[in-house]
Formats: structure tokens, C-alpha cells, sequence
């Protein structure tokens, strides 16, 4: 099993010094990674946000979660990514996935493909990505993308490339994620193109379940080089963790409890939350536990108890 690390999703601040306080506070606390988005709606643009992140902290790792595939050519962010890496001395991970809000597809004219063929084009633009990342020079024709005597710089300081981490919550794109990625972020399906009910019920302990057996299937022998990461949406250290799974069930549609053992919840005492780690990683492999910028006060001290361990 992996040691149990901890990162922290934030999506926007008002000022620079915020900024700059906010990473060096995820830091000193023990996080291990400050992660940024990729939407067009009121959050910050995600590289230059994790750069200035970087350059303000020693040891905290800057990344995205995840990139949509479909806003940059992947050369392009390739290049940009391994710029990051260079410039944070290797810390940077790299988080990409086959795109699904629809809203940020509707807003800019993008057109909202069939799932298929954005997963498809996701496939192709891994493979190029890759490549960029050796320096060396390469030709690529596919379907969606067309690289001729192209030579990617710089090199990242990680080889042979930053950890990727590839997020989903379908069976295909685990399936790639398990094969390719170095971290695989199991989350809801998000099919719908919005957060909603569909995506609720998705995070349920048995389609959790469900997906680790696919990213274990699809993986084989490289399981063990594999962290799982899940980013947990509804977060409380609190004593009365009934009382909140009561007021949070109907979302799902189930009881308090099987509300309480979803794959997106992770409430309790800081005892009972730490119990629930350990049992989540001794069933699901899980050891990267994502939470919102909202929880890193209360979350501390799970974090000083158990990152490392």
C-alpha cells in the first residue's frame, strides 16, 4: 500500500498576497499538492495560478485537475507543462482528462463532441504529449492531430515526464488511465456534462467499487506503480457525522448511511475519518485524498496524522 498524501483543489483568490499566503499555508500544513482547475467561469487560469504557487513555496507540488484536453493543442500544453516543471525544479503534476462540462463548451463556441470522440481525440493527444516530453524529434499523423518533425523544449525535470494524472469516471477512460497514468483519479461519471443527480449516484460505494475493479482489470502487473486519487466534494470533521448524512442523503436518493460510505464523502471525527482512510485504501488502494480549499483548516490535523504513513 502507498503512503497516504494529501492535496488541495483551489479555484480563486483576490490578490496576489492572498495567493501567495494561501500556497505557503497548504504547504506548511502538510499538503502535499495544490491543485487548480480548468473552466472558464469564476476561477483563476490554472498555469500561470500554479506557477506563481510554485515560485512562492520550497517543497509543495503545483498541478492541474485536470486539463481538458479539448481547450489546448497538446503540444502546446505539453510545452507549457514542462516549462512549469523546469521552472518548480520537478514539481509539478500533470492532470488531464477528455473534457465534460458542457457550459464552458457552450460559452466559447467549442463544439461539445460525443463522448467517444473526445476520448478519442484524448487517446491521441496522450501519445503526442509523451512524446514532447523526450525532447526528441517526432511525426504524428492521426485523425484529430497532425505533428510533423516537431521537437518539444524544454525537458522537464521529471522523466520521463511529470506524474500524469488521468481523472474519469467511465469505464473507457479509466481503463486508459490505468494502462498510461501514473496517478488515476476515480471520479463520478460526468456523462451528463453538469454535476447533478446522475453524477451524485455515481460516487456511491458500489460504482466506486465498480471502478477501482476496471482501473485494477485494465492496469495488470503495473497496479502497484499506480496511486488512486479521489477528489472528495463533501468533506466535514464534525461529531455527528449521522446528523450531516441525514441532511445530505436526500441528494442521493439513499440512506444516511450508504450516504456516508460514498466515494465523494468523507465525514466524521477525525478518528473516524482517519479509520475510514485506512479501510478505503486497504479496499480501494486509495492514498491521494483531494479536498476543497474550504476544508484545509479542519483537515489539518488528518493530514498531520496520517500523510506519510
Amino acid at each position: 500500500m502507498k503512503p497516504f498524501r494529501f492535496g488541495v483543489q483551489v479555484s480563486q483568490v483576490g490578490s496576489a498576497s492572498e495567493w501567495r499566503d494561501k500556497a505557503r499555508k497548504i504547504e506548511d500544513l502538510g499538503f502535499s499538492t495544490l491543485f487548480m482547475p480548468d473552466h472558464f467561469g469564476q476561477e483563476l487560469a490554472p498555469l500561470p495560478a500554479v506557477a506563481m504557487a510554485a515560485a512562492h513555496t520550497t517543497t509543495l507540488r503545483v498541478g492541474s485537475l485536470v486539463f481538458d484536453n479539448d481547450y489546448k493543442h497538446p503540444a502546446i500544453l505539453a510545452k507549457e507543462a514542462a516549462t512549469i516543471d523546469l521552472l518548480s525544479d520537478g514539481r509539478f503534476e500533470f492532470g488531464i482528462g477528455a473534457g465534460w462540462m458542457r457550459v464552458d463548451y457552450d460559452m466559447l463556441g467549442l463544439p461539445y463532441d460525443p463522448p467517444a470522440v473526445r476520448v478519442d481525440r484524448f487517446e491521441e493527444a496522450l501519445h503526442i504529449m509523451k512524446q514532447c516530453f523526450t525532447g526528441e524529434q517526432f511525426t504524428y499523423h492521426g485523425e484529430h492531430y497532425r505533428i510533423t518533425d516537431y521537437a518539444s523544449w524544454p525537458k522537464p525535470v521529471q522523466q520521463p515526464g511529470p506524474p500524469l494524472l488521468i481523472g474519469g469516471g467511465g469505464k473507457r477512460v479509466l481503463s486508459i488511465a490505468a494502462r498510461q497514468a501514473d496517478i488515476v483519479g476515480i471520479n463520478p461519471n460526468l456523462r451528463a456534462g453538469e454535476i447533478g443527480l446522475d453524477a451524485a449516484k455515481d460516487s456511491l460505494r458500489e460504482q466506486t467499487e465498480r471502478k477501482v475493479q476496471w482501473v485494477r482489470e485494465a492496469a495488470g502487473d503495473r497496479i502497484d506503480d499506480i496511486e488512486i486519487q479521489m477528489r472528495f466534494f463533501i468533506t466535514s470533521v464534525t461529531p455527528d457525522r449521522m446528523k450531516l448524512a441525514e441532511a445530505l442523503a436526500p441528494s442521493f436518493g439513499v440512506s444516511p448511511a450508504e450516504a456516508l460510505e460514498s466515494g465523494a464523502t468523507l465525514v466524521g471525527t477525525e478518528e473516524e475519518i482517519a479509520e475510514q482512510l485506512h479501510r478505503r485504501r486497504e479496499e480501494w488502494g486509495l492514498s491521494y485524498i483531494v479536498v476543497g480549499d474550504d476544508n484545509v483548516d479542519e483537515f489539518a490535523p488528518v493530514v498531520a496524522k496520517l500523510a506519510g504513513t
